[in-house]
């Protein structure tokens, strides 16, 4: 009677132990999950802040080609040049990005982008330069990038919703408070965003 009494609560113990096994695989398991998410929100922002160091990088060459026209207004230039200084200066964790922290890039971004469309806007008023060469190129180059900013902001967006989704569905959610996996911001697009950009005419 005594060994079957010993067999009994042996089994127990072992289907226990099993179970809190079983408990603890799934959990790191479903924290790996986190993990890999987490590292593919942080490569899409990485993409997002490329693009955008890709614009930055066109602004020197729009200088020097509209500096070459005299007559040209330099306070509209020199807010592009400034709104580029502030947009560059603005850079973001995404291991610990909060709204603020994308509030903020976003404000620089959109400021260089309305003074980019102002200039491109006073452009129309000197044909020379409009048919420039070294213009006509900056033009192709920068509708590229602003499409690519597009796509990789709408990718971003799609992998944070995932990631989001994982660590809040239950019983997910236990897992990830306990390893301080937090809810990331969504990249929020600004009015018309939607659409291609329309600074230049034909």
């Amino acid at each position: 009677m005594n060994n079957k009494g010993c067999f009994g609560i042996g089994t127990i113990g072992l289907v226990l132990i099993g179970a809190i096994a079983l408990v603890i695989f799934w959990g790191i398991g479903i924290r790996n999950g986190f993990v890999g998410s987490e590292q593919n929100v942080n490569e899409k922002w990485a993409n997002v802040e490329t693009v955008y160091q890709k614009r930055a990088n066109l602004i020197p060459n729009l200088e020097r080609t509209v500096k070459s026209y005299a007559k040209f207004e330099q306070e509209t230039l020199t807010k592009v040049i400034e709104a580029r200084s502030k947009a560059t200066q603005v850079t973001i964790d995404p291991t610990n990005m909060t709204e603020a922290d994308l509030a903020k890039f976003q404000a620089a971004q959109g400021e260089l982008s309305g003074a980019l469309s102002r200039l491109m806007a006073v452009v129309e008023q000197y044909p020379n330069l409009k048919a420039d060469q070294q213009f006509i190129d900056f033009q192709r180059e920068y509708t590229a990038i602003e499409n690519s900013i597009r796509a990789e902001t709408v990718n971003y967006n799609a992998a944070v919703k995932e990631y989001n989704t994982s660590i809040k569905v239950f019983p997910n959610n236990i897992i990830a408070n306990f390893s301080n996996f937090k809810e990331k911001p969504l990249f929020k697009a600004d009015a018309g965003a939607e659409k291609a950009p329309e600074v230049f005419t034909e």
